[in-house]
């Protein structure tokens, strides 16, 4: 019997053969296939993670006395549920590389019933999980129960716990309802988020004699739990005072800690408070956190596994220590793992650049996290070995670009995220490389190299200046600072000479979506960047960022016709991919979509729509192309970063 898995491949390749032969002349590409890159780095030590998007599964998987990690990944292309094997027995051990098992399982989580693991999804458990995975479900309550009583469920989590300690199973279920929130431009001019917040619901479903009832939500303080969405509700012993507490998740990065003040058998529950330490509220690195309770450490008390956005995974510990009778945690350790798979956190925007000046190309990226990294190649050979990323530092602090509480048109709840995206090129001609960056602000800002040759040292961003009125997309309740350039959000900004007069241009999305040139000119012996020209003309002219939909009107190249949170998106690699000797466009689609360079008429720079370069999908929001020549060949071969964090190799045939 053909497999689940096995039938969906089948099916997208069909369809995806399909969409090719119907819209592209180089639908025969589609052969080819793209290859993960490894480290090829033996002794090296790396976070663990899988793709984007953790959740935890701790458990002594395979039954050796200590505890191993089970990660489930539900997005694309890392999609599945990894093994992570203990092998030291140690409470912080170096974990081996990871396994795939199965396939991922959406909203699973995991409860600890007289020490033994129990896994359940909505309205199901999921019976000899190790051996069988989702394919033994046991129905428990109706699964679209709470479909009917909340709008925009993102998060639906179901737990096993004893809540009244009378010798019974209930559940305990956690919902993300984001029906106030509305998810996109709501912002007022001043800046305020008009829409309300996420809401993090906690609900019981009492066992009466072995038949289940919706109880309702659970109450501390007298008021419904709700913290700020995705709860990932979790019931222990947490203080060790013989009752069970709740800690919850949220959708950003804080836990919410709510003490049980009443009994086992009749528990009440006090107003949430954030957990904390000495270094103040206990935050981790990014958001959308999926946290797990129980002893990892095996010294008597609770600790926490918590899964990042980014595929991390993190070891929070119980100290053991009450303060303001309030458990305290240690602040999150990320666990380790040896190293396999290239990774830079997750939807990670590569750019293939000598940072270091060594003859071999090396990778400055950006991701979701906002971070700019640095990822040496150790060797330059065909098949490069890789050294750790590394953050990038300007003026002696880490790079972090955020949207806080109004960067994002998604708004608020999308607060530690940063989405840069760039290029490197030697922006003020001093002969150093510089990082020029867009972000989810959309503002444009660039790093100058103040080092020197070999050892680049980045002073602090300053914005991109611009010599003209910066127009701005109409839904950005922000104006543009005096002679600073925006686009729409998240799409790389190309720092190219394009017209080969010595001087760095810059080519890019304007406000409405038009791929556009931006002319540098000297202008009284100073360097300034002259208003966008729509030069890039196709026949097929507008390229919908969502579903990849190319119209058949000519004109003017748009990449994104959309607006507000699908707006921008787009990101683009120049280089001479057909080997005629000018400037190709490959940009981010299923895979990596091209557009070839067919000359020039009516002062207009042809681009032919050439479609996607495989059937292989790789992106479920988007992939970021760059070009390199690993095997020194003179001919450009493609790298993908996607959203797992991972990177995708194509050798152009």
């Amino acid at each position: 019997m053909i497999s689940k898995n096995t039938f969906a491949i089948l099916i997208l390749s069909i369809l995806l053969a399909f969409g090719c032969q119907q819209n592209s002349p180089v639908a025969e590409q589609t052969v080819q296939k793209f290859e993960r890159i490894s480290y090829n780095n033996p002794d090296l030590v790396v976070d663990l993670g899988v793709g984007l998007w953790a959740w935890p599964l701790p458990m002594d998987y395979d039954e050796d006395g200590d505890y191993d990690l089970l990660v489930s990944c539900k997005d694309v292309p890392f999609n599945g549920i990894y093994f992570f094997e203990n092998t030291s027995g140690e409470a912080f051990p170096i974990f081996e590389k990871p396994v795939r098992i199965s396939e991922a399982v959406k909203n699973i989580q995991i409860s600890f019933v007289e020490g033994k693991p129990r896994i359940l999804q909505p309205g199901q458990e999921l019976v000899d999980f190790k051996s069988s995975f989702d394919t033994k479900p046991k129905s428990l309550f109706p699964g679209d129960t709470f479909d009917k009583l909340h709008n925009k469920i993102r998060f639906n989590q179901w737990k096993y716990v004893d809540y009244e300690n009378d010798g019974d199973l209930d559940i305990i279920v956690g919902i993300q309802d984001g029906e106030d929130y509305g998810w996109d431009n709501a912002f007022n001019e001043e800046g305020v988020w008009t829409n309300g917040p996420l809401h993090g619901y906690v609900y019981l479903i009492e066992n009466i004699n072995g038949t289940y009832e919706l109880k309702g939500k659970i109450l501390a303080d007298d008021k419904p739990i709700d913290v700020y969405g995705a709860p990932s509700p979790n019931f222990d012993d947490f203080d060790n005072d013989g009752d069970l507490d709740i800690i919850c998740g949220e959708f950003i990065d804080k836990f919410t800690w709510f003490e049980n003040i009443g009994t086992r058998e009749n528990p009440q529950y006090a107003k949430g408070k954030y957990l904390s330490n000495d270094s103040g509220i206990i935050k981790m690195d990014l958001e959308m956190i999926v946290p797990v309770s129980l002893d990892w450490d095996k010294d008597g008390d609770i600790d926490l596994i918590v899964g990042d956005e980014d595929g991390r995974v993190a070891f929070m510990e119980n100290s053991g220590i009450i303060k303001d009778q309030m458990p305290i945690f240690e602040s999150p350790r990320y666990f380790q793992q040896k190293a396999e798979n290239l990774k830079f956190g997750a939807l990670v925007t590569p750019f293939s650049t000598d940072w270091d000046d060594d003859g071999d190309e090396d990778l400055i990226c950006g991701n979701s996290a906002g971070y700019i990294g640095f990822i040496e190649n150790m060797d330059g050979s065909e098949d490069p070995r890789w050294a750790p990323p590394i953050y990038l530092k300007a003026e002696g602090e880490i790079i972090r670009i955020q949207a806080g509480e109004n960067g994002s048109i998604q708004g608020p709840c999308e607060s530690k995220w940063g989405y840069t995206t760039l290029s490197v090129a030697d922006w003020n001609n001093d002969g150093l490389k510089d990082i020029i960056v867009n972000s989810i602000w959309g503002k444009l800002v660039w790093y100058e190299n103040i080092g020197t040759s070999g050892a680049p040292k980045l002073a602090k961003e300053q914005a991109l200046a611009f010599d003209g009125i910066s127009e701005k997309p109409d839904w950005y309740w922000w104006d543009p600072e005096e002679n600073t350039l925006v686009s729409q959000w998240r799409t790389t900004p190309i720092a190219f000479d394009w017209n080969q007069d010595n001087l760095m241009d810059l080519i890019m999305l304007d406000y409405d979506g038009y791929l556009s040139f931006y002319e540098r000119a000297k202008v009284d012996g100073k360097l300034v960047l002259k208003a966008p020209k729509r030069i890039f003309h196709s026949d097929q002219a507008s390229f919908s960022s969502k579903n990849d939909v190319v119209d058949s009107l000519p004109g003017n190249l748009r990449l994104n016709e959309r607006k507000y949170g699908s707006s921008g998106r787009r990101k683009l690699a120049f280089g001479d991919w057909d080997n005629d000797e000018d400037q190709d466009i490959i940009l981010n689609g299923i895979n990596a979509v091209y557009f070839e360079n067919t000359g020039i008429k009516n002062d207009k720079v042809q681009m032919k729509f050439r479609g996607e370069l495989s059937n292989q999908k790789l992106a479920g929001h988007t992939t970021s192309p760059t070009l390199v020549d690993w095997d020194k060949n003179g001919k450009l071969d493609l790298l993908l970063g996607a959203e797992d964090g991972h990177f995708y190799y194509l050798k152009k045939e």
